[in-house]
């Protein structure tokens, strides 16, 4: 059996015989310019559809030194919410025709060497969903025009962001606890420089605590699962007039590490303790776990980052911005609710 004889990939220049015009204008019609009659747009459009035309990217960014590629940083995958924020941040990209090149995935700082993969690839911008920037990474990017756009992160350096108001969030679910009676608090934090861990902490110690009620106990949930696991452990094994009688965990996932140990232990989740955690992720609203939770606003979060980064893409000069939004508190089974009026 013969191969197939090769086809040679459709270039402008090979439309523009078939159409019998010239490449400009081949060029022109294809990206919808009035100059061009509707009538021979239209016969342009057919011709590259039938041919197979895809335009070079590479060309284009010759050209317009423009790839429409956006560099992206990611969180770590055992956290279910940057799962979810990817997922969010896949589809709006491409409703924009924006392509994504993914460019670091896990905990930590962005490297300096992935800051040079930002100039290597040619992006156009990027987006940080979850990591701080080193100094000579900011550098590098504000050196070489890349803007830069931090979801779900404060801004640092050279860097735009829309965030969470974590503050707020963290300040809501310490109001609605102390409303259901409760007194003692411990907190499981990230342990680490994470600004939306240290700001969702900050705004619940500063509305829990006071008026006969404290934060007793902080721990290290290392931001997973078996970080909350081991907080909810050492709080099971307190002395009862001791133990906190609730639970702020500053992400979902520490939460229910949390919630299991403190079940295993024989503790139940609210009579005996009430847990809490921030982001409500798909997960933690499962039946078992029904973790009342502060709600960040995604999808508002990944729109108004992506206009964030789409403005300095075209107006390099357009000074940097930090927006913060307004989650929302989802109560559900895990934390005594209020007495009703």
């Amino acid at each position: 059996m013969e191969d197939a004889p090769h086809r040679p990939r459709p270039t402008l220049s090979s439309l523009s015989a078939a159409a019998g015009v010239s490449i400009s204008t081949v060029s022109r019609a294809l990206k919808g310019d009035a100059r061009i009659s509707a009538r021979l747009r239209a016969s342009i459009a057919a011709l590259a559809q039938e041919a197979g035309y895809q335009p070079d990217i590479l060309a284009r960014a010759m050209s317009s030194g423009r790839t429409g590629l956006l560099g992206l940083v990611l969180g770590p995958a055992t956290n279910p919410f940057y799962a979810a924020l990817l997922e969010e941040v896949v589809q709006q990209a491409a409703a924009r025709a924006m392509r994504l090149l993914i460019l670091h995935a896990g905990p930590g700082p962005i490297e300096d060497r992935t800051a040079e993969a930002l100039l290597q690839y040619r992006v156009d911008g990027c987006l940080v969903t979850s990591a701080d920037m080193s100094s000579r990474a900011a550098e590098v990017c504000a050196r070489s025009g890349v803007p830069v756009v931090m979801i779900n992160r404060v801004p640092r350096l050279h860097a735009s962001a829309a965030s969470c108001d974590n503050e707020e969030g963290g300040r809501e679910m310490a109001r609605f606890l102390r409303a259901g009676g409760h007194r003692r608090a411990a907190v499981i934090h990230t342990g680490g420089a994470s600004s939306n861990g240290l700001d969702r902490e900050r705004g619940f110690t500063e509305a829990f605590a006071g008026r006969k009620a404290e934060v007793a106990a902080r721990f290290d949930g290392r931001s997973t699962y078996e970080g909350g696991w081991a907080a909810g452990e050492a709080i099971a094994a307190m002395p009862q007039k001791r133990r906190p009688d609730c639970v702020f965990a500053v992400s979902d996932i520490i939460a229910m590490g949390a919630m299991d140990a403190l079940r295993a232990a024989g503790l139940r989740v609210p009579k005996d303790i009430s847990v809490t955690g921030f982001d409500s992720i798909p997960d933690a609203a499962r039946p078992p776990y029904a973790i009342t939770s502060y709600e960040q606003p995604v999808a508002a979060m990944v729109a108004r980052g992506l206009d964030l980064l789409a403005a300095r893409i075209a107006r390099p000069d357009t000074p940097d911005e930090a927006v913060l939004l307004r989650g929302r508190l989802v109560i559900r089974r895990s934390a005594r609710l209020p007495p009703a009026p």
